[in-house]
Formats: structure tokens, C-alpha cells, sequence
């Protein structure tokens, strides 16, 4: 089964730099572009009445201060991952993203 720490991964080399915060505490000074992600669902598929694969899901946001930042494009090409909502407040960009691991 994949891990937490191996999604960090690829999305710390999606971003090129190490600004992916896991669940932050507000008292973190966060550095911009970044990826905030936490664990927000899972899915479970079956086959006769049994489980036989579970997938976690996490909801990814990316913020930017770039208006037309190409890393929410680059989430959206990762498997299992879908664009749910944009937003802008404080002038960053916020794109939301559901992806299974």
C-alpha cells in the first residue's frame, strides 16, 4: 500500500521545492507557491461482499500568488486526482484538488 510519505514525494518534486505542508499548525509560516494537503476521505472497492482495495483521499490545495501558475496543471495530470474549486483570498490563488493514494 502506497504511503503519506511517498505522496510528500512527489508532490515536493511536482513543486520543486519542499514547501508541502501535511496538516500545518497555524502558527507555521508558510512559503509560497506551496501544496497543503490533509486526508479528508477514502474509497473502498469490492468484490463479492469483501473488500479488496482502499484507497485514501486527500484533499491537495495549491497556493499561489501567480494568477496563472502552472502547478495546478501538473496536480490535475496525476492519476487519480480531481480539480474540485478555485479561490482567491488574500491575493493567493487557492485551487483545490481530490486525490487517491
Amino acid at each position: 500500500m502506497p504511503s503519506r510519505v511517498e505522496l510528500q514525494t512527489i508532490l515536493e518534486n511536482l513543486l520543486g521545492s519542499s514547501y508541502v505542508y501535511f496538516q500545518p499548525p497555524e502558527s507555521i509560516k508558510m512559503q509560497y507557491p506551496c501544496i497543503v494537503y490533509s486526508r479528508n476521505t477514502a474509497r473502498t472497492s469490492f468484490a463479492d461482499n469483501r473488500p479488496y482495495a482502499h484507497h485514501t483521499g486527500y484533499q491537495l490545495t495549491v497556493i499561489d500568488k501567480n494568477p496563472d501558475s502552472e502547478i495546478p496543471g501538473r496536480i490535475a495530470a496525476l492519476p487519480l486526482c480531481s480539480f474540485s474549486n478555485h479561490y482567491t483570498k488574500d491575493n493567493l490563488n487557492h485551487d483545490i484538488f481530490t486525490i487517491y493514494y
